[in-house]
Parts: C-alpha cells; structure tokens; sequence
C-alpha cells in the first residue's frame, strides 16, 4: 500500500515553511506558469500581455494535491500532500520571513535578480488566477508573481522553455500517514455528506 502523508508547518520549530521557489522544468504541482509577453504566444505555452514586464505568475501550491516522492532509504513511494491552512501559513511566512529574492533554477544553483512581486491565495472560485488561465486549480491555491530582472534568464530559460513551473524549497512535518485505500475511503465519506 502506498503511504500518504501530510506536510504541515510546525508553530513550535521555526525552521518550517517554504524558503525559496525553484524554476523547474517540470514542477511536482503540475502547474505551469505563465509569461507575460506581448500579444503573441511565446515558443512555450504562456498567456501573452506585455513582453517589457519579463513577469512569471503561476501556482506554487494546490491544495490536497498529492505529490509523488521516494524514501531515500527504503526506495519506496509515497505521496505527500498540503491542506489549504498549511498553504496559507507557508505564504505568509515566506512573506513575512522576506524570502521574496531567493530563487533556483531546477533546485541546483541560486538565481539572482528575480524577486515574488506579487503573491495570493485564491479565496473563491473566480479570482484573478482566472484572468490568468488558471481557472480550474481550487480554491486555497497559493499563486506568486516573480519579476525577472535578468533578460539572459528570460531568454535561455523561459522563452526556450526549459522551465515551465514553479516548486518549493523549505522544510515541513509530517503530521499523519493514511494509506491509499484509507484516502480514498475519506473523499467518498465526504462527496456522500455533501450530496
């Protein structure tokens, strides 16, 4: 049985929530991010609006999206996961510790000159990630816009496409492990109540 757990913000450690966000290829959300350039699409699949702002915006976590990873000691799988509040504690935090300026590029080497110039939970179905695309993430969804002040990122990176998305760095407790066959169980239990 696959084990899937819960990362949660630790309010007693203050090492816990995200540090930086890495400029992925593929990120692990399945999200990719927008550029914002002119009026016409860029090589990859962006949204258009003005080339001169050089300005990414996509999410950086979706709720209860079950992300695969592999136990470095044991070779297994597990999926792990974020509920809306834990999202909400991690942007605040990330915020508020001033991490806004600390970027990667495929988690490896640090990235200067970009900065978060803007950063929202999505608090309803229709926010301003709709403007953007981004209609069908849920609510709770935590989206950033990362300016990018170095046009040789910009140009080997975004516009070749080489990365696409967004993913975290930062440290996070598991709060509860449930089994594949016990998740499942769990969202049939709630779709019943709701129905």
């Amino acid at each position: 049985m696959t084990k899937i757990v819960e990362l949660i913000i630790d309010e007693e450690e203050n090492k816990d929530g995200v540090f930086a966000i890495s400029l992925v290829e593929e990120g692990a959300i399945d999200s990719d991010f927008i550029a914002l350039a002119k009026e016409k699409k860029i090589d990859v699949q962006f949204a258009t609006q003005d080339k001169d702002k050089q300005i990414l915006t996509g999410a950086v976590l979706i709720p209860n999206r079950q992300i695969l990873r592999v136990d470095k000691e044991t070779g297994d799988d597990f999926y792990v996961f974020f509920s809306k509040e834990t999202i909400k504690k991690a942007s605040e935090l990330f915020m508020m510790n001033g991490f806004q300026n600390n970027h990667t590029i495929h988690h490896k080497a640090d990235l200067k000159n970009l900065t978060v110039v803007e950063s929202w939970i999505k608090d309803n179905p229709i926010d301003k990630s709709h403007k953007y695309g981004f209609d069908k993430l849920p609510e709770g969804t935590w989206f950033v816009s990362v300016k990018v002040n170095d046009k040789s990122i910009w140009d080997n990176y975004i516009k070749t496409g080489k990365v696409k998305g967004f993913s975290i760095e930062g440290y996070f407790t598991d709060k509860m492990e449930l089994s594949e066959d016990e998740t499942t169980l769990s969202k049939i239990r709630e779709i019943i109540k709701k129905g």
